[in-house]
Formats: C-alpha cells, structure tokens, sequence
C-alpha cells in the first residue's frame, strides 16, 4: 500500500453536532470537520450516518456529494449498517483520488457487504470476526480466510480488502492486545492490507493518558505492519507519530518539514 493511510473518524452521527447538521442538511458542521480533519493529514474521510433506517439513502448521497464538491473529490469510507444507504453513497461518489470504502463486512451477517464491494468495485473493511471478538488469531485467520476466498470468488482483488483484526478495549482485555499486533504480523506476511479503529484500546482512560496509549500503539502496529488506521486525526500526538513511523519505514522521504506534509 506504501504511504499509511488515515482515516479520518470525526464525521460521526453519533457526536451530537453532527447529528443535528445532517438531520438538517446543515453542510457547515460537517464540512468543518472535515476541513480540520484533512488539514491535520487524514487520506480519506469516515462518513458515518448511524443507522441511517429512514432516509438513510438521501443523506448519504447528501454527504458525499457536499463534501466531494468542497474538497475536490475527497476520498471517503462510507459507514452505515444500511445498505441502501452505502449504494446510493456510491452512486454519486466521484472516484478520481480513490474508490469509496465500505465500512464494514465481515464472516456472519454483514458478509454481504463483501458482495456489495464486489458489484460495486469498492474497497471493503472486513473485520475478523463472525461475531463478537474472536477467542484467539486462529479465529481471526479462519474469519480471514472467508472473507479472502467470498471476496475472491465474487472477483475481487484482495488489495481491495482491508482487514481489521479487532483493536480491543486495554482496561480490561490488556493480554489480549499481543495477539491483536502478532494478527497483524500475520496478515501482513500474507501480503494483505490492515486497518482499525485503533482509538477504541484506550477508551475509559483518563483524558490525558488517551493520546499517549494511542500514539503508542499506532507505533507499534505500523512496525507490525499496519497499513491504515481509522482515528482522529486532530491529535496531534497521533498524527506526530504516524509520520515520524512513515519516515523510519521509508515510506515518506526525510525533510525538516516532515511533520508539515
């Protein structure tokens, strides 16, 4: 994949300003966001319109269209649990700086969204997993395996299959986060692509210790291999170490003013 990918998070319909804009069709929240977002060095841009069961499929259309036009045909992940939904996302999404992303299938019940890329000719987030988090990475490999072959026998490239081998919760599963960069290691001497919403290990920490765990994770996932990360990009603790780990793995050419790409 070469250069880390970041994708960014701050777009949620769970975070009540955004919920509240998009509700409305309110463009400026949600075009804020994203300017902070790609301003601080975010690749593609996470949409998530929550379960989206009424009008999901004219807000997601909207979403697209308001923030492409804006930014000059930002890459985006779609994320919603409603399919129609991420359709009529793809039938307006502009292509030109990279194919939408589904967010996200995996080896259970959303393995029609492994489908649904497919058709499409999408980039898809499958989640090692069928449901709930697997017991152990010869879990995960199997779930991977699934949606490697389902994805390949639809005609995909697995490239276009970015696989998350779950981020889980430090407090609380603190001996299960080996297994998570060691699946990582393993999917990536495998030649296939990784991601994850690596924000979740440091969730009911305290406010200042969130950055530190995160930025030290992110650090030791990318030298497991990890090829793209869905966070908040406005942390600048995170963003600071996801460009110093692309220069020490030669993926950016060293500048003084690395740390301003």
């Amino acid at each position: 994949m070469g250069k880390f990918i970041v994708i960014g998070e701050r777009i949620h319909f769970i975070s009540p300003v955004i919920r509240e804009a998009m509700l409305a069709r309110d463009p400026g929240p949600v075009l804020q966001r994203a300017r902070e977002q790609l301003a601080a060095g975010a690749t593609y841009l996470d949409v998530n319109i929550g379960p989206a069961e009424r009008d999901g499929e004219d807000l997601m259309k909207w979403a697209v269209q308001v923030l492409q036009d804006e930014f000059d045909n930002v890459p985006l992940c779609l994320d919603t649990v409603n399919q129609k939904a991420i359709e009529a996302g793809i039938s307006v999404y502009n292509r030109a700086k990279g194919k939408p992303i589904i967010n996200s299938a995996d080896a259970g019940e959303r393995i029609s969204n492994v489908d649904l890329a497919a058709a499409n000719d999408a980039i898809v987030i499958a989640l090692c997993s069928k449901a709930g988090v697997p017991v152990d990475n010869d879990e995960r490999m199997t779930y991977c395996q699934e949606l490697l072959e389902h994805g390949m026998e639809l005609g995909m490239e697995p490239e276009d299959m970015w696989f998350d081998p779950l981020f889980l919760v430090i407090k609380g599963m603190q001996e299960k986060l080996p297994d998570v960069l060691e699946a990582i290691r393993m999917l990536t001497d495998m030649g296939l692509n990784t991601t994850g919403g690596l924000s979740n290990i440091s969730n009911g920490m305290p406010p200042h210790i969130r950055p530190i765990m995160d930025a030290s994770m992110v650090a030791m996932a990318m030298q497991s291999g990890l090829s793209s990360v869905i966070i908040n990009p406005c942390d600048q603790r995170m963003m600071e170490t996801v460009k110093s780990c692309d220069v020490i793995r030669g993926n950016i050419l060293y500048a003084d003013s690395y740390l301003e790409i």
